[in-house]
C-alpha cells in the first residue's frame, strides 16, 4: 500500500491529499467543495470531540443547539461581522421545487415560492445566538452564560482541500456573555489555554499562543487570540481562535442586563472555536511517507494484533491471543485483532502502518511458546521482542512514550524552523530557503503588514504572548518597533 504514496519531499500537497484518501479518512463528495468524512476519519474526530467536550464542561460550559439558517436581517445587524462574511455566504431564497414543464423528469425552483426574507446558511452563529440571548438574559443573576454548540457551518470556498478548507465543515463554537469586560477577557484567555492544552497534550502539536493583528482579527471582535502550529513543510496552520467581542453583538441585538445596583448595561461577549481543520493539523504535523502517524490519545485503534499462523492454526492461535487482547482492553486501550484470512501479514502490516496505528503486535504460536511477543512502534518503526508475561504493562508504557516522542519530534522541528531576523532581505531569504516561523520587528501598521503579505505571501500569524518587549526597528520601514511578531506562510 505505502509504495505508491508520494513522498513529502517531492510533492507535499499531493502526499497530503493521497494520504487522506488512502488512510480512509475522507474523500471528495458529489457536492463541489464538500467532503465525505469516512468512518476511520470520523472516529478520530469523535475522539477529539469527546476530549474537548469534557474540557469545556470542566470549565462550566453547557451544550445547546441553534438553527442552521439565519434571517438576513439578523445577520446584517452587526455590520462588521456581516461585511466580513458576506462574500462567503450561501443564501436560501426559495422554499419549494416543482416539476419543470419544459423538461420532463426534471425539477426547477418554484417562482411562486420565494421567501419573504432570505436565509443565510450559517458561516458562524453569533447573529442567531445573540438574538436568542436577548430573551435569556435580563439580570446579573443570568450571567455568566456559558454555551457551546457542536455544529456544521458553510463558508463558500472556491479553492478547497480536504479537512483544511471545505465549503462545509464541522466545528464547535462557544458563545458566552458576561457582566464585565474583565470577566469576558478572562474567558477568552481561558479558552485559548484549553485549546493549547488540547493541542499539546492530545494532538501532540506544540503551538504558539498569541493575538491576531487588526487585519487578521475576527470580523466583529475587539481582540482575536489564536494558537498557531507548524506543519512539516514549514507552513503555519491556525489551529484555534478565541475572540473577545466586547459589547459589539450585545449592542447590535440589544442584550442588556440589570446590575445589582439596578442599572441597565449591555453584556460583554466572547466566541471561540476549533474545527475539522484539526484533522489536517494532525496529519501534516506528524505523518511520514508510509502513512499516518497518530498520537495514541487520538488513535481510534491504539494497538493492532496480527496473528501469524499456518493453515488450520488460526482459531487455536486466536484463543491464545485473547488474554493479551482482554488485558489491554481492561487497561482502557483500544485493540483490533486483524484475523482476516483473506490477506497476508505483510499486507496487514502495510495497511495498519498507513492508518497510523501506534503499536502493532505480531503474534505467532512459536512466539507464545517462547514467552515473547514481537512489538513494532509506528513513530520510530522500531521492532522489539518483549516478554509475554508483562506485555500489557509494556504496551501501556510504550503508548505513553510514543505520545511524548511524537510531541518532542514536532517541537524539535518547530524550534529548528523558528528564525529571528533583523533585515527584510534576511526575512525573504529565510522564507524561501527554510520556511517556518520568522520572528521579526514590525512597525504596527496595516500598510506594512499588507506590503509584506503582497511581496512575500507571508502573514503575521500572531503577536506571541510569550514574546518579550524588545526595542527595535521594523524590517521594512525602519520605524520604531516595541516587540517582534511571528510571520509565516500559512494554510
Amino acid at each position: 500500500m505505502s509504495k505508491s504514496l508520494p513522498k513529502r519531499s517531492e510533492d507535499y500537497s499531493l502526499w497530503y491529499n493521497e494520504l487522506v484518501k488512502r488512510a480512509g479518512l475522507a474523500e471528495n463528495s458529489a457536492v463541489r467543495g464538500c467532503m465525505v468524512i469516512k468512518p476511520y476519519g470520523y472516529a478520530i474526530w469523535e475522539k477529539m470531540q469527546r476530549q474537548l467536550d469534557d474540557m469545556f464542561k470542566r470549565t462550566g460550559h453547557q451544550n445547546a443547539y441553534f438553527p442552521l439558517f439565519v434571517p438576513k436581517s439578523l445577520f446584517e445587524a452587526e455590520e462588521k461581522n456581516a461585511e466580513g462574511f458576506a462574500k462567503e455566504c450561501a443564501v436560501v431564497t426559495h422554499y419549494r421545487l416543482q416539476t419543470d414543464p419544459d423538461n420532463p423528469g426534471k425539477l426547477r425552483v418554484d417562482p411562486n415560492a420565494k421567501l419573504e426574507e432570505e436565509l443565510i446558511v450559517r458561516p458562524t452563529s453569533e447573529a442567531i445566538i445573540w438574538s436568542t440571548y436577548k430573551n435569556w438574559i435580563q439580570s446579573y443573576r443570568d450571567l455568566p452564560l456559558l454555551i457551546n454548540q457542536w455544529a456544521n457551518v458553510v463558508r463558500w470556498e472556491m479553492r478547497t482541500r480536504l479537512f483544511l478548507r471545505t465549503a462545509e465543515f464541522l466545528w464547535q463554537e462557544g458563545h458566552t456573555a458576561h457582566a464585565t469586560a474583565e470577566e469576558a477577557l478572562a474567558e477568552t484567555r481561558q479558552m485559548l489555554d484549553v485549546y493549547a492544552e488540547f493541542a499539546e497534550e492530545h494532538l501532540a502539536l506544540p503551538v504558539v499562543k498569541g493575538v491576531k493583528t487588526e487585519n487578521e482579527r475576527f470580523a466583529g471582535a475587539l481582540e482575536t487570540y489564536c494558537i498557531e502550529g507548524m506543519m512539516q513543510d514549514g507552513k503555519a496552520l491556525q489551529a484555534g481562535t478565541s475572540h473577545f467581542l466586547g459589547q459589539n453583538f450585545a449592542k447590535a441585538f440589544d442584550v442588556q442586563f440589570q446590575t445589582k445596583e439596578g442599572q441597565l448595561e449591555h453584556v460583554w461577549g466572547t466566541s471561540w472555536g476549533v474545527s475539522t481543520r484539526l484533522m489536517g493539523a494532525l496529519i501534516m504535523s506528524h505523518s511520514d511517507d508510509e502513512g499516518l502517524v497518530l498520537p495514541p490519545k487520538l488513535a481510534p485503534i491504539q494497538v493492532v494484533i496480527v496473528p501469524i499462523y499456518k493453515t488450520g492454526q488460526l482459531e487455536e492461535l486466536l484463543e491464545r491471543i485473547r488474554p493479551i487482547q482482554m488485558g489491554l482492553i481492561a487497561r482502557g486501550i483500544s485493540v483490533k485483532v486483524d484475523d482476516r484470512d483473506t490477506e497476508r501479514p505483510g499486507y496487514k502490516f502495510a495497511e495498519w502502518e498507513m492508518k497510523g496505528v501506534p503499536v502493532r503486535l505480531a503474534v505467532g504460536a512459536r512466539d507464545l511458546d517462547n514467552g515473547t511477543v514481537e512489538v513494532a512502534r509506528r513513530d520510530t518503526k522500531e521492532k522489539m521482542n518483549l516478554p509475554l508475561a508483562d506485555i500489557v504493562n509494556s504496551v501501556d508504557q510504550l503508548l505513553t512514550e510514543i505520545q511524548a516522542n511524537i510531541y518532542r519530534k514536532a517541537l524539535a522541528y518547530r524550534e529548528e524552523h523558528t528564525t529571528r531576523v533583523d533585515t527584510y532581505d534576511e526575512f525573504k531569504q529565510v522564507l524561501d530557503s527554510k520556511g517556518g516561523f520568522v520572528v521579526a520587528h514590525w512597525d504596527g501598521t496595516s500598510e506594512t503588514e499588507e506590503r509584506i503579505k503582497e511581496e512575500t505571501k507571508a502573514t503575521i500569524r500572531c503577536i506571541a504572548l510569550n514574546e518579550p518587549d524588545e526595542d527595535g526597528t521594523c524590517i521594512v520601514t525602519g520605524k520604531p518597533s516595541s516587540r517582534r511578531v511571528y510571520f509565516a506562510r500559512a494554510y
